[in-house]
């Protein structure tokens, strides 16, 4: 009667153990799949000067899309930096890296310096973007019949 108590708890181990392995490489594969980043181009761009001096952002990318750019601590005028994430910022959000990269944006009229700088900071920020390797396709031959 022990022994059958022993093995049965031993199977119930095992059986919960592998529940757990497979949860947890399920969790994994989900955890790769989405990645997010997040570019500070403080550093990067420091010698990217706006009207009244630098203009750091924090770009946030998601599995390859941008997500989001916070304009952070400067010393912009409040109005001009307005017009000119106004005007940038919503040309760059929801594209592809590869899309923002090749994208010519438009400035803010009366905040041009500002609005270049913030331009010059997205696109050094991007450069930092690491790219995740795109899933190789399986090569599909059509077969060729010979008369």
């Amino acid at each position: 009667m022990k022994k059958t108590i022993i093995i049965a708890a031993i199977m119930l181990l095992i059986a919960g153990t592998a529940s757990l392995d497979a949860r947890t490489k399920k969790s994994a594969k989900k955890a790769k799949a989405s990645t997010t980043q997040v570019i500070y181009t403080g550093d990067i761009a420091s010698k990217v000067i706006g009207y009244n001096g630098t203009t750091p952002l924090n770009i946030t990318v998601k599995n390859g899309v941008i997500e989001n750019i916070e304009v952070l601590e400067n010393q912009e005028s409040p109005g001009y930096l307005k017009r000119a994430t106004a005007k940038v910022l919503p040309q760059y959000i929801g594209k592809t890296v590869a899309e923002a990269k090749k994208l010519n944006a438009d400035v803010a009229t009366g905040a041009t310096y500002t609005s270049q700088a913030l331009i010059k900071n997205i696109q050094m920020g991007l450069d930092q973007v690491k790219s995740t390797p795109a899933k190789k396709k399986a090569a599909t031959k059509k077969s060729k019949k010979r008369r």
